[in-house]
């Protein structure tokens, strides 16, 4: 394999690659998906142990979860910056490097403070990976197939939600919560390994101009379409937020059961996240009304299917479908952010965890008013319709300026 010093500001050739090469750089990038995955959501699992714990409430601990959050929506576009002139193989090394150190930190922390800051910073490298590794799949792919390639990148998280997260909370339940984190650092550092190895140098992006670059970011099309994942994706992370807490006490099942609803929503995860890509395919920048129309739907229906355990599991799993509207905004944003790429495919992560910020917020704000833990379901209906209201104002927006065809749209 050979590869060509490109021209300062151009893109140099994209290496040559067989299948196999292409397979194994897919499965690594999405093995980091897998540990960022386990870590996002393990805190949601042991939300209880974590809460007996320290010696605060289950709500209180939701704040944990969103200083996460609020690392992701800091890290993202802060180091998509400072990381712009780095080849994109050294970048993601450095940036899983930095979530094994992160994740660590939060198996060392000795207090409640502590602890929601040591999230705080493990959540930093967080978006910008997933941003770069998305660029990193497209690249690698053909055209036509790269809404199947970001799923393939984002299906490492999903993979998280159905092994990686009941794993780790059966761990933590089991020798301590501690452990649950000790578990993600090893597998981001296996990540850092097996990167190295399959990910060849060349690929190069094309040199960027920062000032450039954030006018390109600083338009319409890309805050609308970052404000649909902020506001409309809010409403999955506020129902699995609280998830464990509402299968005891409103579904009645003991806390060994937990586990099994955390594998219905990776479930529902791995086929949102397929069916995401195919979607995106299929019908653009459309796919995400769709995808916030049935997540209304499966919202509103489960405070009524939480009562009983025969239909806890399937609406769980419902709930983990809606992971879809993150594959179709990460492939959107990469044909209307023009020379932003990098910059928006990681502030893509900052708007989904700006969501996982705001729905443990506003769920806690309903179950502390005393709405009852099957809140969560109306109040996130009120978030995907909110999404819903965004992406008609980018589609009107669209076409007063004519530019349908940047949506996908013909018509």
């Amino acid at each position: 394999m050979t590869s060509t010093t490109p021209a300062p500001g151009a893109a140099a050739p994209a290496p040559v690659l067989s299948p196999r090469q292409v397979g194994l750089i897919l499965f690594a990038l999405a093995m980091g998906g897998f540990a960022i995955g386990t870590s996002e959501f393990v805190v949601m699992g042991l939300i209880t142990e974590i809460a007996r714990a320290m010696g605060v409430d289950e709500p209180q601990v939701g704040h944990v979860i969103s200083a996460y959050a609020l690392g992701v929506v800091v890290g993202a576009p802060a180091l998509a910056i400072l990381g712009a002139k780095m080849p994109r193989r050294s970048l993601l090394l450095a940036l899983m490097g930095f979530y094994a150190v992160g994740n660590l930190a939060s198996a060392l922390a000795p207090g409640y403070y502590t602890l929601a800051l040591a999230r705080f910073v493990a959540g930093l490298p967080h978006g910008a990976y997933f941003g770069i590794a998305a660029l990193v799949a497209v690249r690698i792919t053909p055209p036509e197939q790269r809404g199947l390639a970001v799923g393939r990148v984002m299906l490492g998280l999903s993979v998280a939600l159905l092994v990686g997260n009941p794993l780790a909370t059966w761990l933590g339940q089991t020798v301590g919560w501690r452990w649950a984190f000790a578990l993600v650092s090893l597998i981001a550092l296996a990540t850092v390994a097996m990167t190295a190895r399959v990910l060849p140098p060349g690929m190069h992006a094309p040199r960027p101009d920062v000032l450039g670059e954030l006018r390109d970011f600083n338009r319409k099309p890309v805050w609308l379409a970052l404000g649909i994942g902020a506001i409309g994706f809010a409403g999955m992370f506020c129902v699995f937020s609280y998830l464990a807490p509402t299968l005891v006490h409103v579904t009645g099942v003991r806390e060994s059961f937990i586990p099994f609803g955390l594998m219905a929503f990776g479930i529902g995860g791995i086929l949102g996240t397929l069916g995401g890509g195919w979607l995106f395919d299929k019908l653009q920048f459309r796919a995400a009304a769709w995808i916030l129309v049935w997540s209304m739907a499966i919202l509103l229906l489960f405070p009524l299917a939480a009562r009983s355990v025969w239909t806890v599991l399937p609406a769980v799993l419902a709930v983990g479908t809606m992971g879809a509207l993150a594959t179709v905004l990460q492939a959107h944003l990469m044909d209307v952010a023009r020379s932003a790429q990098t910059l928006a495919a990681a502030s893509n992560h900052s708007a989904f965890n700006m969501a996982n910020a705001l729905g443990p917020w506003l769920g806690g704000m309903a179950i502390n008013a005393g709405f009852g833990w099957t809140s969560t379901g109306v109040v996130g209906a009120m978030t995907a319709l909110g999404g819903l209201l965004i992406y008609l104002w980018a589609r009107v927006d669209a076409r007063s300026d004519g530019e349908l065809a940047a949506l996908g749209d013909t018509d």
